[in-house]
């Protein structure tokens, strides 16, 4: 308990960060236990992390601000190191690293969409300028943790919430899904079957709610037969055409949420003796450069991941050079690129 005769600490503003011995003293611990929470060490209790971060978050920490170093590196995380996706988004973010003099650093989760409990530990050790997480990105206390360290982070193409007042870049899906139904309806197709990404993923979500959208405003009938969750896998197009097509009513055209599913459904295709796009019309999303070699090529609607991974950059940057984000969440447009494998319906 606090004595009388010592005189009660002034409350700081909200809005004015604290230093490292008021911290100290909010939390009841010494300083060299919040310096420790500071820089990322891991000999504090959980209990008294937690205290300390969470009064970092809720009034800041006023210390001297770090400045970009022409040795610093930019860290780009993916979910997963597969196919053209995240080669496309490291392109973007290196011609505007390489600007800045900074390096680029590539690691992956392992499949995983939230970093391991030891992955803020190892970034620490790297103490790059800043994070770019792709379609994943940490839990609440890893974002703390990246704050208090000064590391910025920008989330892109974010799998979920990126987290209240963390900065995210990425494309208009919901346009995009809309715009792909859209294109095959002005072709005459009805039997619209969608193979969606999976259910967790926003992105996923809002190209569906663009199909649905665009099924609603031509007054066609949504059915649920015509729509199989996928996985942004190529096998998933695969198994998915094979069971739309054994519909008593199958579709005569598939819009599948990923160019990789597109290029399943180009396999089934072939192994049930269709022909793309006379039997059926199929359009992906993405625009994957090797799909366009595709026989035909693959119809689908272009998301920016060049101009999003400079975008990410662009933001982190700033943020690591002490200024501020004008806008937070940004949105790039997507476009319908129109090849050989959707065609007008014709009745068999």
């Amino acid at each position: 308990m606090t004595s009388t005769e010592e005189p009660p600490v002034s409350e700081s503003p909200p809005s004015v960060p604290l230093t490292l011995a008021q911290l100290a003293e909010k939390a009841g611990v010494s300083t060299a236990t919040v310096s420790k929470v500071i820089n990322g060490r891991s000999a504090v209790g959980p209990t008294t992390r937690a205290l300390v971060e969470r009064l970092i978050e809720e009034h800041g920490y006023r210390r001297q601000r770090r400045r970009i170093k022409p040795a610093s590196l930019i860290e780009v995380v993916f979910h997963e190191l597969a196919g053209d996706y995240p080669i496309e988004i490291v392109k973007g973010v290196q011609r505007v690293a390489w600007t800045h003099g900074l390096s680029v650093v590539v690691s992956e989760l392992g499949g995983r969409h939230t970093p391991g409990p030891r992955w803020v530990g190892d970034l620490l050790v790297r103490r790059p300028a800043g994070v770019i997480t792709v379609f994943s990105g940490p839990e609440e206390d890893q974002r703390i943790r990246l704050a208090t360290q000064e590391i910025p982070l920008v989330v892109l193409d974010p799998a979920g919430n990126p987290g209240l007042g963390v900065p995210s870049v990425a494309a208009t899906n919901w346009s995009g899904g809309l715009e792909a139904t859209r294109h095959l309806l002005e072709l005459g197709h009805r039997r619209i079957a969608m193979i969606t990404g999976p259910a967790f993923a926003l992105s996923s979500r809002a190209r569906t709610d663009g199909y649905r959208a665009a099924l609603d405003a031509a007054e066609v009938p949504v059915d649920p037969a015509l729509i199989r969750q996928g996985n942004f896998q190529i096998e998933d197009g695969v198994a998915h055409t094979h069971e739309l097509m054994k519909l008593s009513e199958p579709p005569t055209a598939i819009f599948a949420a990923n160019d990789g599913q597109a290029i399943g459904v180009y396999h089934a295709a072939h192994e049930l003796g269709l022909r793309i796009p006379d039997d059926v019309s199929v359009i992906g999303f993405d625009d994957m450069p090797v799909w366009r070699w595709a026989q035909p090529p693959l119809t689908t609607i272009h998301q920016p991941l060049r101009e999003m991974g400079a975008t990410a950059a662009t933001m982190l940057i700033s943020l690591a050079e002490g200024e501020s984000l004008q806008q937070k969440r940004v949105e790039l447009g997507t476009e319908l690129v129109v090849r050989g494998s959707t065609a007008a319906f014709r009745k068999s």
